[in-house]
Formats: C-alpha cells, structure tokens, sequence
C-alpha cells in the first residue's frame, strides 16, 4: 500500500553546546535561552499544520522543542530513544577544532572514534519514524522531533540515499525541519529541508 502521511523532521533548539560548536552526541545539554525562543517560535507555524501526532528523542534538548509544540497543539508528546542523536564516542564534548586537530582523518570521514555507525542511526530513526507513523490516520502529518545529524541520517534511508551520497543533503540549522511526502509509487520524496517558515500555498507542488 502506497504512504499517504507526511512527516515532519524537526531539530530541536539551540543549545550552550551548539552555540560554543561542540559535539554534543548524546549528552543531555538542555536548551538555552535563544534554543526555547526557538522552539516557541517555530512550534506556533509548525501548529498550522495540523499535525496528528508528536514524536521526539528522550534527550532533553529535544523533548522540550516537542513541548513547544505540545503547548500549541494539545497534542502528547510521544518519546522514542530511537530518535537520539548518534553517539559521538570520544568527539562528544570537543569543539570543532578540537575535533579537526585531534583527528583530521576520522573528521574528514565523520567517523568519531568509538561512535555510532552512521547507517545504524539512519536505520533507528526510520524505524522510530514508522513507530510515529501508526499514532497517524491517512493523509495524516507526523512531527517527529530529532537532532541534525540523526534526522540528516534517516531522511537519507527513506529517500534510499546511498552511503556515498549522503552529504547531498546540507545541514538543518536549529529549530528548522525538513518535510517527507510520499511518492505516487510508493517510497518517500523530499518536500522541504532546512525551513524555518511555511511555504506560501500551492508551492509545495509544481507536479501539475
């Protein structure tokens, strides 16, 4: 049976760790300030929507992006590990440069020692994704809440992105989210990314 939901990937806010460029993985840093001015302000346009159901990493950054919403919308929040920042091994809590000095080679590759295979993060977001879709009635949107690198990960495995192709998608900036709709013939296609507004009516579309 061909998809008929949407799925909306949203990054949580900013954080102290964001703001200061370090690896933050799957420590649990809370937002900042700017990070919950964020949330608030993206969870009042993502509201008009309509979304059906709320899903989001049990990290804190996240789950309280998704409350954001929770407030909007009425709707429950609904937490799943599988939507988790990949584990960061030895990177998390380094900055960048920190990060490119110590392991020029393993950066270039984005293969933090010790961390989370990048293909198993792709693989448990989906997973967590199909989870949220069931909470969805047809032609339904779920939002799911998540962390850059993780969402990047799984909206490559929905799209059938191959390893090889996987930075074809840029980064999403904090508080910004990408939207998955479905193909006529079955599978996903990629309707936003990195959106920090709502498109104007009937530009989601140029099929017809």
């Amino acid at each position: 049976m061909t998809e008929t939901r949407r799925v909306v990937c949203w990054r949580h806010g900013q954080t102290a760790w964001n703001a200061e460029k370090r690896f933050q993985g799957q420590t649990d840093i809370a937002l900042n300030e700017r990070g919950l001015a964020q949330a608030r302000r993206a969870a009042a346009l993502l509201a008009r929507l309509r979304p059906d159901a709320v899903v989001s990493s049990d990290l804190r950054r996240a789950a309280a992006t998704a409350h954001a919403l929770s407030e909007e919308t009425g709707l429950p929040v609904t937490l799943d590990k599988g939507l988790r920042e990949r584990f960061g091994g030895r990177w998390e809590g380094l900055t960048t440069a920190e990060i490119r000095e110590r392991w020029p080679e393993e950066d270039a590759r984005m293969e933090p020692p010790g961390g989370e295979d990048l293909a198993a993060v792709g693989e448990r977001v989906q997973d967590a994704i199909e989870r949220g879709l069931a909470l969805v009635p047809e032609d339904g949107l779920l939002v799911a809440v998540g962390h850059g690198a993780a969402l990047r990960a799984g909206i490559n495995r929905m799209l059938g992105l191959p390893p090889d192709r996987r930075q074809v998608l840029g980064p999403l900036g904090n508080c910004s989210w990408s939207l998955l709709g479905p193909l006529r013939t079955g599978g996903w296609r990629l309707l936003e990314h990195n959106a920090a507004s709502l498109p104007e009516p009937r530009t989601l579309s140029d099929d017809r």
